[in-house]
C-alpha cells in the first residue's frame, strides 16, 4: 500500500491551468508545483503568465510554461494542450480555472437583471463554459495517454444555489445571470465528462465559496454571519481541494463536485 506523500506526489506529471495568473489559478498551480509537477500557466495577459511561470520554475524547481491566450480564439484554445505536451513532455492534469467573474468589468454584466446583455452572456458561455469543453476535447488522447489523466474544473456555490440578494444591499456588487448559468453548467458537464471518459481520465470539480477581495465591509459582515465557518475563503483554502482531485489520493474519485465554501451551501 503505498504512502500518503506517494500518492501525492506529482512528480514527472505535467498540468495545463487556465487562468493561471489569476488569484485562485495561482494557488492552484502553485499547489501542483510544490507537489514536483511541471505546470503550463495559460492566461489572457502576457506579462503575467510569464512572471507566474517563472516565479512557479525558481520557487519550486519545476518545468513551467506561461502560455498567454484568449478563449474565446477557438483555434488557440484547441492547439494548447498539444502545444504544452510539446514543451513539457506530456499532459496528465488539466484545470479550468479561467472565468469571467462577478467582479469583471464588462458592460451588462454585474448590473440588475433587466440591464444584463446578451453579448455579455454570450461572450461568459464562450470562456466559461465553451472553452472548458472544447479544451478538454483536444486534450483528452494527451490525458489518457499519460496514465493518470485528470481534469479539475473550478466552478462556484452559484452554480449550485441562487443568490441571496440581501447581501448586496448598499453596494454597487452583482451577480450575473451568466456567471452562474455557465458554472451550473460547468458542474454538470463534469459529471458527463466523467461517465463518457472513463476509466481513462477522472473528471471532477472544485466549487469555491465567497473569496475575500477587499469587498464592501457591510458585505462581508453579512455573508460571515451566513456562513458556518464564519470567514470568507482565501486562495489557499483551495489548494487542499485541487491537490487531492489531481493527484492519486482521490485515483477512486470521479464525477464529484466538492464545495470549498466553508459550509455556505450546508444550511
Amino acid at each position: 500500500m503505498k504512502s500518503i506523500r506517494e500518492l501525492m506526489n506529482l512528480d514527472g506529471r505535467a498540468a495545463l491551468i487556465t487562468g493561471g495568473a489569476g488569484h485562485i489559478g495561482k494557488a492552484c498551480a502553485e499547489a501542483l508545483a510544490e507537489a514536483g509537477c511541471a505546470v503550463a500557466v495559460l492566461d489572457l495577459d502576457e506579462g503575467r503568465c510569464q512572471e507566474t511561470a517563472l516565479d512557479l520554475a525558481q520557487r519550486f524547481q519545476v518545468k513551467t510554461l506561461g502560455l498567454a491566450l484568449d478563449l474565446g480564439d477557438e483555434k488557440a484554445v484547441l492547439a494548447a494542450p498539444e502545444r504544452v505536451a510539446r514543451n513539457l513532455g506530456s499532459l496528465g492534469i488539466l484545470v479550468h480555472c479561467a472565468a469571467f467573474v462577478g467582479t469583471s468589468k464588462l458592460a451588462g454584466w454585474a448590473t440588475p437583471f433587466a440591464e444584463q446583455r446578451l453579448d455579455t452572456w454570450r461572450a461568459a458561455l464562450e470562456v466559461n463554459l465553451t472553452a472548458p469543453f472544447a479544451m478538454t476535447q483536444a486534450a483528452a488522447p494527451l490525458l489518457k495517454a499519460s496514465g493518470h489523466g485528470a481534469v479539475i474544473n473550478v466552478a462556484s456555490t452559484y452554480g449550485v444555489v441562487g443568490p441571496d440578494w440581501s447581501l448586496y444591499e448598499g453596494t454597487a456588487m452583482g451577480n450575473p445571470a451568466a456567471y452562474a448559468a455557465s458554472k451550473g453548467g460547468l458542474v454538470q458537464l463534469t459529471r458527463w465528462l466523467a461517465t463518457t471518459l472513463a476509466p481513462d481520465i477522472r473528471v471532477n470539480c472544485l466549487s469555491p465559496g465567497g473569496v475575500f477581495r477587499n469587498q464592501p465591509e457591510s458585505f462581508v459582515q453579512r455573508y460571515e454571519a451566513r456562513t458556518p465557518a464564519k470567514r470568507m475563503a482565501t486562495e489557499e483554502d483551495m489548494k487542499g481541494t485541487l491537490l487531492y482531485l489531481a493527484s492519486d489520493l482521490s485515483r477512486y474519485v470521479t464525477g464529484q463536485n466538492i464545495l470549498v465554501d466553508g459550509g455556505w451551501t450546508a444550511w
